[in-house]
């Protein structure tokens, strides 16, 4: 399919596979979202996201050694779009550029899986879903809940599941913030999310028993459209230092990875994965692990998708 070549510009291909628009044959396939609101006042840079998370994917092997001995990149038939043509702090524009190029994945067939850019990109892609799935389920993974109060900014990346909400783009009673915790700007936050229809599924309930969680969640879940949201800063800032709001006291690698397999079975129609924040993550780790989450969504959905 070439009928919209003005909505993406070519790029590395992740893994390697076909940078191309013809999604012919392909369940699944990777965008490129290079925006950010340009509005954190220290730590700027998530446009540079998806370059970074493509060029450390050249560093991984297909197969998940004791998850999946299987080629998921071949059984998907993966190919890469490229970039949405995005303008960083540009919204209105970059918003709809961004919603165009997720539908364009969408009416192929397949899933997106996209690398953001800042928080503020999943916002765009809820209200391309929505147009597919009335009935979406998120999972959000993130350190902060990205649902605070509207001020004079309608858009930017806290308050990106409040738009969500107002709109009725999500099932929010189905839907989970994960890992919430640090800092914050303000109170009240854990109520003016509930008040929207959240759950939140804070870190010190996740580290008592959060593959148990999981599980529950898989349950509830089974055979609704599910997106997963992936900020990076999930992770602990101690392997994931390159993000735009790194926040102690988060998972290690192997445990938001493990809590991110143990959804395996779940329909995954969307997987968005942001915050890489290249000018400030040494030895490009936290694109390297951005990757990984990928590699691993991918595999589950083609798990899935061949069941």
């Amino acid at each position: 399919m070439t009928e919209t070549p003005n909505l993406f510009r070519p790029t590395q291909g992740f893994m390697g596979v076909p940078n191309s628009l013809d999604l012919t044959g392909a369940k699944a396939a990777i965008l490129g979202l290079p925006f950010d609101c340009g509005t954190n006042q220290v730590r700027i840079g998530a446009r540079h996201g998806p370059s970074a998370i493509r060029q450390q994917s050249l560093a991984l092997d297909r197969r998940l050694f004791g998850f999946s001995e299987r080629d998921a990149i071949a059984d998907l038939g993966l190919v890469d779009c490229g970039d949405a043509v995005v303008t960083s702090g540009w919204v209105d524009a970059s918003f709809e550029a961004m919603e165009q190029a997720t539908a364009h994945i969408l009416k192929a067939g397949a899933v997106p899986v996209t690398f953001g850019g800042d928080g503020a990109v999943t916002l765009p892609q809820l209200r391309a879903m929505k147009a597919r799935y009335t009935d979406l389920a998120v999972l959000h993974f993130d350190a902060h809940t990205d649902a605070f109060p509207i001020g004079e900014e309608r858009h930017n990346t806290a308050t990106t599941f409040t738009c969500a909400a107002e709109e009725g783009l999500i099932d929010t009673r189905s839907s989970f913030h994960i890992g919430c915790r640090g800092p914050v700007s303000q109170s009240g936050l854990a109520e003016f999310s509930d008040g929207l229809g959240y759950r939140i599924i804070d870190m010190d309930a996740l580290a008592g028993d959060g593959l148990v969680q999981m599980a529950a969640i898989r349950e509830e879940l089974k055979d609704r459209p599910v997106y997963i949201c992936w900020d990076m800063d999930f992770f602990d800032a101690s392997c994931a230092p390159g993000v735009c709001e790194p926040t102690w006291g988060g998972p290690t690698a192997y445990e938001g990875l493990a809590l991110l397999r143990s959804l395996t079975g779940l329909k995954i129609v969307g997987v968005d994965i942001n915050t890489v924040c290249p000018p400030l993550d040494p030895a490009d780790m936290t694109a390297h692990l951005a990757a990984t989450v990928a590699l691993n969504a991918l595999h589950m959905i083609s798990m899935v998708q061949e069941d």
